[in-house]
């Protein structure tokens, strides 16, 4: 499950079946994705009778302890971007060099090889992580490398929830959410062909795509 904009205020939160590519539900919101918008989609599912075997999500804050009672695997391409958009795509420290390149393993790699490649960059460089300096106006202390700090403890906090699927490889669980998000691009390419649409009548085209992903 994911959410797709079009400008700050439309947007669609989307739930797809990774086992048909189908579309279960959709709900159209006019701000911000909230956790309600999800609940009320997975609460729509139970009441029709689905099974959820698992979630695949992008770790929007509180997901993971709303439905701990379900498998939860969070998405690894979001916690790929996540990183990305900390450290930006051409850090100059080292030790950010080096995260990103261990992050970028991530979707290609198994659960060991990549704990361990993170265990030992945060042996090499805890200490440089650590790192604060003392503000002149305030005399409060600040890390000196706040961005990097903020992609480690980003990973280290989804940790639990980047290997559902590795750790239940029989339920069939995606690590990804880019089956999804291939369908919402392709919605986009075709929206784009008719820029003029009010959006009533997005509204409408939309529903009539996800419709036929029944």
């Amino acid at each position: 499950m994911d959410a797709t904009y079009w400008g700050r205020n439309f947007g669609v939160v989307i739930m797809k079946d990774s086992c048909t590519g189908k579309i279960l539900w959709r709900k159209f919101i006019f701000c911000k994705e909230t956790l309600a918008d999800y609940k009320e989609g997975v609460d729509w599912l139970l009441e029709n009778s689905f099974q959820i075997e698992g979630i695949v999500c992008d770790g929007l804050r509180g997901m993971f302890q709303m439905f701990s009672r379900y498998r939860v695997q969070m998405c690894q391409f979001h916690q790929v971007s996540i990183v990305k958009r900390y450290l930006t795509q051409k850090p100059e420290l080292e030790a950010s060099k080096e995260l990103l390149q261990i992050t970028r393993l991530l979707c290609h790699t198994d659960k060991e090889s990549f704990t361990g490649l993170f265990e030992n960059w945060y042996n090499k460089w805890s200490d440089f992580i650590k790192e604060r300096y003392i503000e002149r106006k305030t005399g409060k202390k600040r890390y000196v490398h706040c961005r990097l700090r903020s992609a480690y403890l980003s990973i280290k906090r989804n940790m639990p929830y980047l290997w559902i699927w590795y750790d239940n490889s029989g339920v069939g669980i995606p690590n990804t959410n880019n089956g999804l998000e291939g369908k919402i691009t392709d919605l986009k390419s075709k929206l784009r062909n008719h820029n003029g649409l009010s959006k009533r009548h997005r509204m409408i085209f939309i529903d009539e795509y996800f419709k036929a992903s029944f």
